[in-house]
C-alpha cells in the first residue's frame, strides 16, 4: 500500500514540474499559485518560503536545482541570506533586468516585491549573452527550466524564454510578483508621527502593493522609466548593424509555439553580406541581435 506520505511527495514533485515546463507568464503564476496552495506553502514568507520548498519537493531531479542554488546562495556576500535583511525593496518592471534584479535582492535577505504592468512575455527578440551573463544564469539553474540554454556554441536565447527562466527562479527564491499594475508615481511620506514610510501609486488603486511600504525603489522599465526625478545612465557597447522583422503579435497560440531563430543571421542572405565583407571588410554578424547589458 501507498502511504500518505508517499502520495503528498508525488504530488508535490508533480505541481513542481508543471511550474517548471509552464510556457507563459500567465501560467508559470498560475502553476506557482496552484503549487502553493495545494502543499500549505505561504507565499508571501519571503524569508522561509525557499526552505520549506525544498522540504517539500523532493527527487533526484529537483535535488539537482536546490544544489545549484543553495551553492548560488552560500556566497559569502549574501552573508548567509541576511546582508540586507530587513531591507524593503520595490522593483518596477518585469523584464530580465528588473527579474535578475529581485533575485539578488533576494539573496540579499531583503523583501522584494516586483510588479509588472503586463501579464504576458512576447518578445521573441533574440539577446546575445556575453560568458559571465551564461555563467550566472548556469549557476541559477538555467537548464533546469530550458533544457537547451546556450547548449554547444549557441550563447542567445530568446528576451521571452529568459523573462520565463527569471520570473521561476525569483518565485522559488521568495520574490512577490504582481502582474497587471502599473507604477504611477513616488508618494512621498508625511512628516507626521506614525504617517507611512515611502509607497507607490499604482494603477489598479486598490490593489494591494498600494500600501506596501519600502526602503528602497528601483526602475528597471526599460526607457520609459517612470521614476521622475532620478537622472539615467545608459550604458552601449560598440554599434553593430542588425537586420530585425518585426510583426504584428495577435497572441495566437500558434505565435505562442513559435520558437526563437536561429543565432546566425547571414545564412538568410549570404550573399549580401559577403558582398558586405568584401567592401567594408567587416566580418558578417553572428548573432541577429545583441544587448550590450547582458
Amino acid at each position: 500500500p501507498v502511504s500518505p506520505l508517499d502520495v503528498r511527495a508525488s504530488q508535490a514533485v508533480r505541481l513542481f514540474e508543471t511550474l517548471v515546463q509552464a510556457s507563459s507568464c500567465r501560467g508559470t503564476l498560475q502553476a506557482f499559485s496552484t503549487l502553493c496552495r495545494q502543499l500549505d506553502l505561504d507565499p508571501l514568507d519571503h524569508h522561509n518560503f525557499y526552505g520549506h520548498l525544498k522540504d517539500a519537493v523532493r527527487s533526484w531531479k529537483v535535488q539537482a536545482l536546490w544544489t545549484k542554488l543553495d551553492k548560488r546562495a552560500q556566497n559569502k556576500v549574501y552573508g548567509q541570506n541576511g546582508a540586507c535583511s530587513g531591507t524593503r525593496v520595490l522593483v518596477v518592471g518585469g523584464g530580465p533586468c528588473g527579474l535578475r534584479t529581485a533575485i539578488e535582492l533576494r539573496l540579499l535577505g531583503c523583501k522584494v516585491v516586483l510588479i509588472e504592468k503586463r501579464d504576458t512575455f512576447s518578445r521573441n527578440n533574440v539577446l546575445h549573452l556575453w560568458p559571465f551573463a551564461i555563467h550566472d544564469l548556469r549557476g541559477l539553474g538555467a537548464k533546469h527550466f530550458y533544457g537547451k540554454f546556450c547548449a554547444g556554441s549557441i550563447d542567445h536565447i530568446s528576451i521571452r524564454q529568459l523573462q520565463l527562466m527569471l520570473l521561476k527562479v525569483s518565485l522559488i527564491l521568495g520574490v512577490e510578483v504582481h502582474v497587471n499594475v502599473e507604477f504611477v508615481k513616488l508618494l512621498e511620506p508625511s512628516e507626521e508621527p506614525d504617517a507611512p514610510g515611502w509607497r507607490a501609486l499604482v494603477l489598479p488603486s486598490s490593489h494591494s502593493v498600494s500600501e506596501f511600504e519600502f526602503d528602497v525603489v528601483i526602475g528597471a522599465d526599460g526607457r520609459r522609466n517612470t521614476l521622475e526625478g532620478f537622472s539615467r545612465k545608459e550604458f552601449r557597447g560598440k554599434l553593430a548593424i542588425a537586420i530585425t522583422a518585426n510583426f504584428v503579435n495577435r497572441n495566437s497560440a500558434a505565435e505562442a509555439s513559435v520558437e526563437e531563430i536561429s543565432g546566425v543571421a547571414f545564412i538568410f542572405n549570404q550573399r549580401f553580406f559577403l558582398e558586405l565583407r568584401d567592401e567594408t571588410g567587416e566580418q558578417p554578424p553572428l548573432t541577429p541581435t545583441s544587448d550590450p547589458d547582458l
